[in-house]
């Protein structure tokens, strides 16, 4: 994929930081600066490993290809 899309509901972006390898979010509700997402798929196993459906807001600038930020993978089916 050649460009990075704006956000929007519906669509599945994956967490860059290494810290949370694998860790997918799905945007459920979009506001003037951030995003509400919900986890889309487990981070994995480990005490501190966050239920699918989990909801939380992300700032709308970390939805761009960096180390600190989300790829974006497609829309939900």
């Amino acid at each position: 994929m050649s460009e990075t899309p704006t956000p929007a509901v519906g669509q599945i972006w994956q967490d860059n930081d290494p810290r949370t390898y694998g860790r997918k979010v799905r945007i459920v509700e979009i506001g003037e600066t951030h995003a509400l997402v919900e986890l889309h798929q487990p981070r994995g196993a480990g005490h501190n490993a966050a239920k699918p459906g989990r909801r939380t807001r992300i700032r709308l600038d970390r939805f761009r290809p960096t180390s600190t930020g989300y790829r974006y993978l497609g829309d939900a089916r």
